[in-house]
């Protein structure tokens, strides 16, 4: 833990945005898969959106349109860009950067993944209001 810096998290309104940051201090992303989970208590984990090292990205079907992953390789950083939130994106937002990428690399991969699959950020707390 701790391996992973998450910043941007914050309250707003439905119908407003957030960027989200996720810094490496000591690693380089272009090696891993990244991607960003999202845990609250009534759900607990689930995958939002990832990035593979080729820059494919693949998304929850509930932010589809409306949120954007995206990376810096240069300065090991990841992002995910939120619009149009809503209530429901409610959660505690943590990113990950998985030592593998697995035959297939998607939401549901995300979803799986637990500690000993990569590295993981604390998380940044992201409450939307209605």
């Amino acid at each position: 833990q701790g391996h992973l810096v998450e910043s941007g998290g914050g309250s707003v309104q439905a119908g407003g945005s957030l960027k989200l940051s996720c810094k490496a201090s000591e690693y380089t992303y272009s090696r891993f898969c990244l991607g960003w989970v999202r845990q609250t208590p009534e759900k607990g984990r689930e995958g939002v959106a990832v990035i593979d090292k080729d820059g494919s990205t693949t998304y929850a079907d509930s932010v589809q349109g409306r949120f954007t992953i995206s990376k810096d390789n240069a300065k090991n950083t990841l992002y995910l860009q939120m619009s149009n939130l809503k209530p429901d994106d409610t959660g505690r937002y943590i990113c990950a950067a998985l030592y593998s990428c697995g035959p297939r690399f998607d939401i549901a991969t995300m979803s799986r993944a637990t500690s000993l699959d990569g590295y993981w950020g604390r998380g940044t707390q992201v409450t939307v209001s209605s």
